[in-house]
């Protein structure tokens, strides 16, 4: 399989002006002037337009300021569906597990301290960026538990089921213990669906790239049908590791653990921030985060099935084979053998949350395809994401235009109300959508068909 073992690139005199050049244009979080030239829809689908790279001496920075919801206000669901809080007031909720019994997880997290990362003129803008985009508060560390006992799609009961974790994300049920990853470790509790608190100490699995440098903070898990196999994501140090390939060791990638005799492996590479996984006809997919800094319309995140042993370009390449010259030297033996992703979801959407839609009761008419929850862009004019939406599957594959499931999040004036994160199917089939801004989990049912985006 191929590794991510090289020299650290060299980066040349101009490329770390254009880093200072970055910064002192953010100073007042506004950027490059330049809007993008192509609909964000160009930058869909299995074959995306990929205009030719436009490296910015200044890149673009466009960030929305995080408001939360107004009194009164919400997202707009698609023709035939309804949305309701779920629950609110919640801290920075990100990713979400829905319980067999029909409880559901909920992790209030965020990034935790990188010392490392927010040095020099570069950290202390991300910094800004990230206190702007309501990303930069203090992580909660916990798991809460929300249950609604009587069916109306709303929870009536909140506990936290276990505090004092470190950035808590991804969680899976395997047997009789949650398993949880924290930012550098995976480890488990003891648990049963219908406990509302685990007392015992958290027992640790396996070690997760961390530490003071820790760019790509958020590791997501899912289990195999098995149980027997644990699947991790855990993402770059960097953009196009301009920090060294050293520090990228075990990065941008995915792990497999085997449960039962503790070892690992790396299952995928070249992937440069993976996070939501869902399972479909017995293949793992996942979404994808690309890189920054070579124009508003490159490079499109990306959904797309995971082969063991695949190279997924990063940093040396990108959809396939199409190279980055900025990083150097470079890898053509690894490039030679980069994956081109099965489906583009738009440049800088920031695509974080997935699940498969089998199983839901919003009608037929969402039965096969992904759910996927959009972050939304910081450094893309006009702003892309800041929604959910459905790609439609057939035969196992993607098939066909992404569909606006869940929208509204941004107001006319630009500001982010909520921005969507993790999503999950309910016990009653019903999606489920983390906002970390509106501090709200969404439920998205079926409704009466009324105006707005219909459904595929």
């Amino acid at each position: 399989m191929p590794r991510q073992t090289s020299p650290a690139p060299c980066f040349s005199l101009r490329h770390r002006v254009v880093l200072s050049l970055f910064a002192i244009a953010a100073l007042g979080l506004t950027g490059c002037d330049e809007a993008s030239r192509l609909p964000a829809e160009a930058g869909y689908g299995p074959q995306p337009n990929l205009p030719a790279p436009s490296p910015q001496r200044i890149p673009t920075v466009h960030v929305a300021q995080a408001t939360g919801w107004p009194e009164g206000r919400q997202p707009v669901a698609a023709e035939g569906l309804s949305v309701q809080a779920f629950a609110s007031g919640l801290q920075h909720p990100r990713w979400l597990l829905a319980l067999p019994n029909g409880d559901v997880l909920v992790a209030e997290t965020n990034a935790p301290p990188k010392p490392e990362d927010s040095k020099g003129i570069r950290g202390w803008f991300m910094q800004r960026a990230m206190k702007k985009a309501g990303s930069a508060g203090p992580s909660a560390n916990r798991i809460t538990l929300l249950r609604d006992a009587d069916g109306d799609g709303r929870a009536e009961t909140r506990m936290v089921l276990r505090d004092g974790l470190n950035s808590p994300f991804g969680m899976a049920l395997v047997g009789s213990h949650l398993y949880v990853a924290n930012t550098d470790a995976v480890v488990r509790l003891p648990f049963q669906p219908g406990q509302t608190r685990i007392e015992a100490p958290p027992e640790k699995v396996l070690d997760l790239p961390g530490g003071p440098l820790n760019h790509h903070w958020t590791k997501n898990l899912i289990a195999s049908a098995d149980g027997k196999r644990l699947y991790i994501t855990v993402g770059s140090n960097s953009n196009i590791a301009e920090n060294g390939m050293d520090k990228e060791e075990g990065r941008a990638a995915i792990w497999e653990l085997d449960l039962g005799t503790k070892r690992h492996r790396l299952f995928a590479t070249g992937l440069r921030n993976p996070n939501g996984m869902a399972w479909e006809g017995g293949r793992l997919w996942t979404v994808v985060n690309e890189r920054d800094e070579l124009g508003n319309d490159l490079v499109p995140d990306y959904l797309t099935s995971v082969q063991e042993g695949g190279f997924y370009g990063w940093p040396y390449s990108y959809w396939g084979r199409h190279v980055d010259e900025r990083v150097q030297p470079q890898r053509p033996e690894l490039v030679a053998h980069a994956i081109a992703p099965d489906y583009a979801l738009g440049a800088h959407t920031a695509s974080l949350g997935l699940v498969n839609a089998a199983g839901n009761r919003l009608s037929p008419a969402w039965s096969q395809g992904m759910f996927i929850g959009q972050h939304g862009s910081w450094n893309r004019k006009p702003r892309s994401g800041y929604k959910v939406v459905f790609i439609p599957f057939n035969d196992g594959k993607p098939a066909g235009a992404p569909v606006d499931v869940l929208t509204g999040f941004l107001s006319e004036a630009g500001e982010a109300h909520g921005r969507p994160v993790g999503v999950a199917l309910d016990r009653q089939g019903a999606l489920l959508v983390a906002d970390d801004v509106g501090n709200v989990i969404w439920r998205v049912a079926g409704a009466t068909p009324r105006s707005g985006a219909k459904a595929p």
